[in-house]
This record gives C-alpha cells, sequence and structure tokens, in this order.
C-alpha cells in the first residue's frame, strides 16, 4: 500500500521535529494584498458563495479562456473547452478515470509526481515509467532527457494515456518544443491522449522558455492541460485548479468531477478570476505577479544551490518550478549502521530532518522499483519559501560535514 510522500511529511516534519520545511512544495509567505482584496470583494458578493457551475464558475472560465487562448494560438470556448476541479490533483484524478479502465496503460515520464500511480492504481490500470536521465552535464536539468528507443518501445495498444510535466516536478527540466515534437509524434502514431501537468508554467528561470505542447500543430485534439491558482498565485490551500482541452475530452472529465465533488469552491474561483483579470491588466509592468515570482524563485534556487556547493553538494541546476534536486553522493554519509532496508535517500532525509531539523524529500519516491536506482543519492529541495525559511534553511546546510 503506497503511503503519499505528502502524508510522511506532514508526521515527520510538522509534528515530530518542527523542521525547516524546503521538502514540501507550497510557499510560506504571505499572500499578496491584491489577493486579499479579491476575497474580499468575493465573500461580499452573496452569488460567490452559493453552488456554482459545476463545470466551472462562470467568471473564472472565462478569464482562463481569455489568459490562455492567445499562448494556445486558438480561441478556447469557456463552456466547452475549460473545467475547473479542486485543485489540479482533482484535474489530473478526473481525466486518469475517465480515459483508462482496468488493464489499461499510460506511460509516464519518471520520476513523477506520487499521485499519477495512485490514481492510475485506483483505476485498476498500469503505469509504464520511463525515465529521464542525465546526459552530458548532469548538473543542469535540461539535460535530463528520454532514451528514445525505450520511450517509443513502451507504448502498445493496450496504451490511453501519456502524462507529462513541464517544467518538471521534481526535476526542473522544461521539455523544449523539438523534445515535445517527438513526444506527440509517438503519442499520434498510437492515438494516445497527452495529460500534461503544468502547474508550475509561471515560474520560468531566465534563459528557459515554457513550451506548450498542446499549442504545437496536431496536438490540441489530443491533449488535456492541467493547472492550478494554487502555484500560479502561490496559494496552494485554496485547491482551485482546471483542465483545457478540446470539447470532447473535457466533457468526460466534467462527468468525473460532476460525480466527486460537484464544484470548487465558488468563493475562491471569484476571486482567481479577479486574480487573472488582474494580471492580464498589469502585464509586462513591475507590478506583474507571475514575473515577481519567477525572480523570486530564481534567486532563492541561486542561494539554496550556493549553500549545497559550499559544502561539497552538487546542487541540479533547473530551467524553472518549486524544485532543485541536490546530488549528495559527494558527502560520502553512510546510513548503512541505521540497518533500515530503505533506500539510501529516504535514510538520508530522515537524519537531516532528526538531526539538523531540515525537511527534504527523498526522490525514491517518485520512482518506481525498477528505476529508483538511477537518482539514489539526490534529494529535492523548494525554492517556493519565505526569506526567513530560506535564510535559516542556507545556514544549517552550510552547517553540514564531509563524512
Amino acid at each position: 500500500q503506497r503511503v503519499p510522500a505528502k502524508q510522511w511529511y506532514q508526521r515527520r516534519v510538522r509534528d515530530e521535529h518542527k523542521a525547516t520545511n524546503i521538502g514540501q512544495g507550497f510557499p510560506d509567505f504571505a499572500v499578496p494584498d491584491f489577493l486579499q482584496e479579491e476575497v474580499k470583494r468575493a465573500v461580499a458578493k452573496p452569488s460567490a458563495n452559493w453552488y456554482t457551475r459545476a463545470a466551472g464558475h462562470p467568471r473564472l472560465v472565462k478569464a482562463l479562456s481569455d489568459e490562455f487562448s492567445p499562448l494556445f494560438g486558438r480561441s478556447i470556448d469557456p463552456m466547452t473547452e475549460v473545467t475547473t476541479a479542486v485543485g489540479a490533483y482533482e484535474a489530473i484524478y478526473a481525466a486518469i478515470t475517465a480515459f483508462i479502465n482496468p488493464g489499461d496503460e499510460a506511460v509516464v515520464i519518471e520520476p513523477h509526481f506520487d499521485c499519477y500511480a495512485g490514481d492510475m492504481d485506483m483505476c485498476g490500470g498500469k503505469l509504464i515509467r520511463v525515465p529521464l536521465r542525465p546526459t552530458g552535464d548532469g548538473t543542469l536539468a535540461k539535460n535530463w532527457t528520454l532514451d528514445r528507443k525505450e520511450f517509443e518501445e513502451a507504448f502498445n495498444d493496450r496504451t490511453k494515456l501519456l502524462i507529462t510535466t513541464t517544467p518538471h516536478n521534481p526535476v526542473g527540466k522544461m521539455f523544449t518544443e523539438e523534445e515535445l515534437e517527438f513526444i506527440g509524434g509517438v503519442c499520434a502514431k498510437h492515438n494516445v491522449i497527452i495529460v500534461t501537468d503544468e502547474v508550475y508554467e509561471r515560474v520560468v528561470f531566465q534563459g528557459s522558455k515554457h513550451v506548450r505542447i498542446a499549442a504545437l500543430p496536431g496536438m490540441w485534439e489530443r491533449t488535456i492541460t492541467v493547472g492550478s491558482i494554487g502555484k500560479s498565485f502561490s496559494v496552494t490551500g485554496w485547491k482551485v485548479g482546471w483542465a483545457i482541452g478540446p470539447a470532447p475530452l473535457i466533457t468526460q472529465l466534467q462527468h468525473v468531477t460532476s460525480c466527486t465533488t460537484f464544484t470548487a469552491p465558488t468563493l475562491l474561483q471569484e476571486a482567481s478570476a479577479g486574480a487573472f483579470e488582474r494580471e492580464a491588466r498589469v502585464k509586462g509592468t513591475p507590478d506583474s505577479y507571475f514575473d515577481w515570482l519567477s525572480g523570486k524563485l530564481e534567486d532563492n534556487c541561486r542561494k539554496l544551490a550556493d549553500a549545497f556547493s559550499h559544502i561539497g553538494c552538487v546542487p541540479v541546476w533547473p530551467d524553472g518550478g518549486y524544485f532543485m534536486l541536490v546530488d549528495t553522493a559527494p558527502m560520502g554519509w553512510d546510513f548503512s549502521d541505521e540497518n533500515t532496508g530503505r533506500c539510501y535517500d529516504v535514510d538520508c532525509v530522515k537524519w537531516l530532518t532528526r538531526e539538523f531539523k531540515l525537511a527534504t524529500i527523498p526522490i525514491s519516491v517518485f520512482y518506481g522499483d525498477r528505476n529508483r536506482h538511477l537518482a539514489a543519492k539526490y534529494i529535492r529541495v523548494c525554492c517556493a519559501k519565505s526569506d526567513a525559511t530560506i535564510e535559516k534553511a542556507c545556514q544549517i546546510i552550510r552547517s553540514l560535514k564531509k563524512a
């Protein structure tokens, strides 16, 4: 039975050790003033406190259509080509549930977010994992790539979905247009639906570019793109997500969500719509939240990378997103005397949490058994943290010693 990494961390980090948390992917800094004002305005509206349209609050799906139509290079119908959900988590669950029946398969690029495996288990499907491997300079996330022959061989007549993430969690890689054209071509050849988790799309570091596979020629018709207010505006507790795609696919997700949660909270959908409308007005100005977020998280990431490099660890510089991998192998730490029988990275993370009150995430939880060895001594850290958290984490990191 699979225990999600989040549950393990809530018990160990928050409840037992009170550790400085640079592991879990949630921002711990204050909600910006404009978002607080949007909530105040929303709660004052009587209709924002009622049930709303099950497939998405009208104001929010209109705002999402306005935002994403130019990014996808097409006019998106807010009523038939957008649906909202209780976070991106539910949107992904709905996509998998809608299209996977017992015995069906989905290809996923590994390492991968843990919920994909759980959702497939509940549907009786089988997850076929194809790993990213560091090639050339493995200290750059962009150099973690697919073996294309291995990727193509993962598909067969039972394959119904490809699940992918860009910017990638946990590697921090942003797939290039050429890579996505190859991936899309394989999916088209096998008539496979693509579920692309793009919740970190607003965090793009300098020199990188976020490419949307659904915007590539011939890909719209087979692609479901998932996004999140929580990651876009640093309010992960709001749990408002969405899926965008062609009506024949989105309709199937709407059937699932209408029978599970029925609707995401009206109040927060209303406030989310206001946030997107505000961002559209200030786009390209110093008031843009999306621009600030990318710059802030890149600065945080640089501070953490410098601290880990200082003690001899090797950071893997990301293209964007919330996370950075760190190779701890050069430290020579040995946990064999603990005799836990667990993966090295799990023992390492527990040791850092217990002895130094520093919470990180073991990478092995993002792998199946077959490929877990590929990143055996890597840990994941989150850059979406407050100045105080980053400063405290860097102090702890710099105090660590080689064996």
